[in-house]
């Protein structure tokens, strides 16, 4: 009858709501992310780095101010992708189901996911299907940098199509040239994991990142989160019922 479907209704945004809450880890990464910053603009550079590890996985014990800055604003970039907006997307789409089989996927790729001599011919399944759960919301998130960012919008368009290629993540690429687009700095270089030495490409022509691009980039995730959780639920509820 009527209460049985209501209940069912009730039931799956219910379980959706539960599982975002439990998937959305945005305020956690600003809340880091502003700590690192906090602890550069006090000239801790140790210890900045010492809390920057906590948010990637590149080496950091030798990193400057200027790369410690980026570090924080790519992981903000790519982590926003991954613990915010794809959530949204999965929920919008398939409710909690979805949204936990993201997730499922997501902490697979973050626990084998590398390229390591440990991991390079057990994770690299995990990594793909990470890419491609991902591959969505990282050009949701691009838009959504465009949208809340209206004059640079253009240079995020350019900068995605010219410069995303460079990086090894067919998502981060994505998300990191939109970010230094919006906020007109150059990402990428060159990344330390142990003894392996990765180049990511330059994204963007802007200046290096400094400590000031740290609330920057906070601002930046907080506001496409904002947006594309006012946006997607009822987009998806109209392209599926037309």
């Amino acid at each position: 009858g009527t209460g049985h479907l209501l209940n069912r209704v009730l039931g799956r945004h219910l379980a959706t709501a539960l599982s975002v809450a439990g998937a959305v880890a945005g305020k956690m990464l600003s809340s880091e992310a502003i700590a690192v910053g906090a602890a550069l603009e006090r000239e801790d550079l140790a210890g900045a780095r010492e809390r920057v590890s906590s948010l990637v996985g590149r080496s950091t014990a030798d990193l400057g101010e200027a790369e410690v800055a980026r570090a924080v604003v790519e992981s903000l970039a790519e982590n926003t992708v991954d613990a915010v907006i794809a959530s949204l997307v999965w929920a919008s789409i398939g409710g909690a189901p979805a949204v936990l089989a993201h997730r499922a996927v997501n902490t697979l790729d973050a626990m084998v996911g590398h390229h390591s001599p440990r991991y390079e011919h057990f994770g690299w399944a995990s990594a793909r299907l990470d890419d491609v759960v991902n591959w969505v919301p990282a050009r949701v998130a691009a838009l959504a940098v465009a949208v809340v960012n209206p004059s640079r919008a253009h240079a995020v368009y350019a900068l995605v199509r010219r410069d995303a290629p460079q990086h090894p993540s067919p998502n981060g690429g994505v998300i990191e040239a939109a970010y230094a687009a919006a906020l007109d700095i150059q990402l990428g270089g060159t990344n330390r994991y142990g003894d392996l030495v990765e180049e990511r490409g330059l994204l963007g022509d802007g200046r290096p990142p400094g400590v000031g691009d740290i609330a920057r980039a906070v601002s930046l995730s907080q506001r496409i989160g904002l947006l594309c959780a006012l946006i997607l639920p009822p987009l998806v509820s109209m392209v599926a019922a037309a």
